[in-house]
């Protein structure tokens, strides 16, 4: 029964018992949460084991530093900035996150506009987890946490042109898989027609 009155707690209480190192509290947390925290920490990492542990060690940093959360913004929005904060520790340790410019035009232009006409947005997630790391850094943090290419500079340790270089690469890997994929569904849908 106590699982359940704490099903119904509110988000402050639930950080009032965080607060207090109460375990019934970090475990309802990390129930509420973790179902949006693991896909965000596995668009950073390929291995479902190591967005796993980047999970976990994130939620452990949340209840250390829980005293942190001044109520300002959503808890939610919070905890997330520590996954990515996470996420990206983890790449830098492990020295994943090597962004590197080749002989191309930092001036690179994608020829196409991003169309998913036949895929979800799982298939499409399924295509970032593709791109190379740095690619797949940038793009998730650019066009799906809304960081600014000068937040991206600082927090990867790159200038603000390798950061929208790496973007804009990222962008026309993306189309090149994602025209791949539609015309293979065409191919698809034609032949059983």
């Amino acid at each position: 029964m106590g699982l359940k009155l704490y099903k119904s707690l509110s988000e402050e209480a639930l950080v009032s018992g965080c607060r207090r190192r109460d375990q019934q509290a970090q475990r309802m947390l990390y129930e509420k949460y973790s179902p949006a925290m693991y896909p965000l920490c596995l668009r950073y990492v390929k291995e479902k084991s190591e967005a796993e542990d980047i999970m976990i060690s994130g939620f452990m940093k949340a209840f250390d530093k829980i005293d942190g959360f001044t109520g300002k913004g959503s808890l939610g929005g919070w905890i997330r900035r520590i996954m990515i904060n996470q996420a990206l520790s983890h790449l830098r340790k492990n020295k994943s996150v090597h962004v590197h410019l080749n002989s191309e035009s930092t001036d690179y232009q994608p020829h196409v506009s991003i169309s998913g006409d036949h895929l979800e947005a799982e298939d499409l997630m399924n295509l970032v987890c593709k791109l190379p790391v740095g690619y797949r850094t940038v793009f998730n943090l650019y066009a799906i946490e809304g960081y600014s290419h000068k937040e991206i500079s600082e927090v990867l340790g790159i200038s603000e042109n390798t950061s929208k270089s790496q973007l804009s690469r990222a962008r026309g890997l993306l189309q090149k898989q994602i025209l791949k994929e539609n015309e293979s569904i065409e191919t698809k849908l034609s032949q059983n027609e």
